[in-house]
């Protein structure tokens, strides 16, 4: 048994060292797009916008505007972004707190003035809350409120319960694992569930694959106007993988009980009528191991999660 447990942690730290470059071209993206404009509504093209989160393994992501003023950034991971507009002859313009969720598009728009380039101006805002960008609808669900909330199991279940207007079946095979195939939003039915982008269902609808909660950082589920690499006649559920960061962190997690930790109800009335004997658990333990960090500073991340 602990031969098997050390092979398994091995090839997961493989997978992760392997996989970790390319984990966030699988995904379902987010990004920043917008138009620049001067104070008197003139269009401004040329300017160096530029994305800074912690989120980024390179920290900061720049692109320059159009000959229409409009810029677009691309592929970028959830988090807490700050956007930088900077053109010579103009103030620096600063829009701080922008959140970004799992295949959201904030529109962020800016009006330069005049000025030394020396002088900034920064704003604090609230996020966006419209995506003008896509026609999909989608409900988020982030780490923060699955860890928040009493329904904080972060599989598809949680999902289904903070949904309005889903009827959905989600049956649980174990306490992480699930299965969506039954469910309807407003009638239709037909339902999808994906990790990173891929498909975890075989052609029946059953779970073919055991998600470890340990490893999913956001759930987003899309009702309407799912693309065509989708692939879902109904609603689409996909949980998005956590990543490593600059710094080493980790969780344990771990629980357990037996027959001599629960309960029962088996009163003298019950045993004189005949009912000897009650359902007792033999046995129930789960625990759960997760480590991330930087193989090398700002430019290889590496997240790792055993569930036995």
């Amino acid at each position: 048994m602990q031969r098997r447990v050390v092979r398994t942690l091995a090839a997961a730290l493989a997978l992760s060292s392997i996989l970790a470059p390319v984990a966030a071209h699988a995904q379902q993206t987010s990004g920043i797009a917008g138009a620049v404009r001067d104070t008197s509504g003139a269009v401004l093209p040329g300017v160096t916008v530029e994305a800074s989160s912690p989120a980024l393994i390179e920290k900061v992501r720049s692109v320059v505007t159009d000959t229409d003023g409009r810029y677009n950034i691309l592929d970028l991971r959830p988090g807490t972004y700050t956007v930088t507009f900077t053109l010579p002859g103009f103030t620096v313009f600063r829009r701080e707190g922008i959140v970004l969720t799992a295949g959201f598009s904030a529109a962020v728009n800016a009006d330069l003035q005049v000025g030394a380039v020396e002088e900034t101006i920064t704003v604090t805002g609230e996020t966006p809350l419209v995506d003008t960008q896509n026609v999909r609808r989608q409900t988020v669900v982030s780490d923060e409120m699955l860890d928040t909330l009493p329904t904080s199991t972060k599989n598809a279940n949680s999902l289904v319960a903070l949904t309005l207007g889903l009827a959905g079946i989600a049956d649980v095979a174990g306490i992480y694992a699930t299965q969506v195939g039954t469910g309807t939003f407003h009638g239709k039915g037909g339902a999808r569930t994906q990790f990173d982008g891929m498909s975890v269902q075989n052609m029946t609808g059953n779970a073919g694959y055991q998600l470890n909660a340990a490893l999913v950082q956001e759930m987003t589920l899309q009702s309407t106007g799912i693309s065509a690499e989708g692939n879902a006649e109904g609603i689409l559920i996909n949980m998005i993988p956590k990543e490593g960061g600059n710094t080493f962190s980790g969780t344990i997690f771990g629980l357990y009980t037996n027959d001599d930790l629960a309960g029962d109800n088996l009163t003298d009335e019950l045993i004189a009528r005949g009912l000897n004997t009650v359902n007792e658990p033999l046995k129930i333990y789960d625990a759960t191991f997760s480590l991330g960090g930087p193989i090398k500073k700002d430019k290889l991340w590496f997240f790792t999660s055993f569930r036995e």
